[in-house]
């Protein structure tokens, strides 16, 4: 599991941020994986996933605090979380002021609407070339249509693994573009779900606060989370020996 953290982006998000509007504004294609535990035991079991988190041309982010604890853990130094809420606001702002374009893919029709309302409102530059809900039966024939919009910005709201194994499988087809797999963030974005209180996201526990709003949520996290503290330990007492 140690190749996965050595493929993270090491510097501070701050640092990040600077580079993800210098590449939007150079049209630099560029595909980030906002990985949290869970993306990186898929990574174990999932040959696709595993390629994709392994590929030069893919940037991993360290999106969840056990990310940044697991890397510490196996002696590899990561400045600070990088949440993939804040890069998908980020390049919402930085789409404005360059009067770019952007696609979303995912999430339901509601949050969608709702996000177009966000989007007319804060970033009225930023041109929506198109928006299509997570149900549609035919994602690649969605992800057709993303090719012929060529939007700066492609957003991905489907959950991992799936949103990152589908930009990965259409990557090839584009000559630019920041595509991000986004996970739940419409939701927060667009006002549909409250984002974690200020308290949670500077002690890094909005994983805490999920479960306390869903805690249907505790099998998975236990299936991912959990499993990863374990089996990142494993290997440290491996390196170790």
């Amino acid at each position: 599991m140690k190749q996965y953290f050595n493929k993270l982006y090491k510097n501070a998000n701050a640092d990040f941020m600077a580079e993800l509007r210098e590449r939007l504004d150079k049209d630099q294609k560029t595909f980030i994986v906002t990985a949290n535990p869970e993306a990186f035991m898929f990574g174990e079991k999932d040959p696709e996933m595993h390629a994709l988190l392994m590929d030069e041309d893919v940037t991993v982010v360290a999106d969840g605090i056990g990310i940044v604890k697991g890397a510490a853990m196996l002696d590899v130094q990561v400045a600070e979380r990088i949440p993939g809420v804040d890069i998908a606001e980020n390049l919402m702002q930085y789409g404005h002021e360059l009067e770019k374009s952007i696609f979303l893919l995912g999430s339901k029709q509601e949050v969608l609407d709702a996000m177009g309302n966000v989007l007319a409102e804060k970033y009225p530059n930023l041109k929506v070339v198109g928006a299509i809900h997570g149900y549609v039966p035919d994602k690649d024939a969605a992800f057709e249509e993303i090719v012929q919009a060529k939007p700066d910005i492609i957003l991905v709201a489907l959950g991992i693994p799936a949103q990152e194994k589908l930009i990965y499988k259409h990557f090839s087809k584009f000559d630019k573009g920041i595509f991000v797999g986004v996970g739940g963030s419409l939701d927060v974005l667009s006002g549909s779900k409250e984002r974690a209180p200020e308290f949670f996201i500077r002690h890094n526990l909005e994983w805490l606060y999920r479960i306390m709003k869903e805690p249907k949520r505790i099998k998975r996290f236990y299936n991912s989370h959990v499993k990863f503290i374990f089996r990142v330990r494993k290997e440290g007492r491996k390196l170790r020996k």
